[in-house]
């Protein structure tokens, strides 16, 4: 799967993260300081990822910054692109399941690599609920 990949520094876990995404057989496309020439900042680097999935050039998008927020901020800008947040495995399962995120933010401060590990086997392994109060309110998200 192609999933964009964004950083505003390369500190924490931003290189783990493309690593892991390789060792699990994804094809990372970089943006922000892990692509070279590239605006860093957070809300740029994260709007780049984004991007690509809302215009199907990726399939999924992780976007990092120190905290994660104005990573998940920047990418929710982005028609089209659902990003959660994620601490732990089962706010990233739940994200797939119950929201059909697109976008995992993550914080290059708090998470580890035993932890990014935990999130990734989450996030991969959920699959978005056919129930159709989820579907509704999934489909309610492009009408706001």
């Amino acid at each position: 799967m192609r999933i964009a990949v964004s950083s505003d520094e390369r500190t924490g876990v931003a290189d783990a993260v493309v690593a892991e995404l390789r060792s699990r057989g994804h094809e990372p496309v970089l943006h922000g300081a892990l692509a070279e020439g590239e605006r860093c900042d957070w809300a740029w680097a994260s709007e780049a990822a984004a991007r690509e999935v809302a215009e199907g050039r990726a399939e999924q998008a992780v976007v990092c910054c120190w905290t994660g927020t104005g990573a998940a901020i920047a990418a929710n800008k982005v028609s089209g692109v659902r990003a959660a947040l994620c601490a732990d495995a089962q706010t990233a399962l739940g994200a797939r399941r119950w929201n059909d995120a697109n976008a995992l933010a993550l914080s290059l401060r708090t998470t580890s690599e035993a932890v990014l590990e935990e999130i990734l086997d989450a996030w991969f392994d959920g699959d978005p609920s056919a129930d159709d109060d989820d579907r509704a309110n999934v489909r309610h998200l492009d009408e706001i």
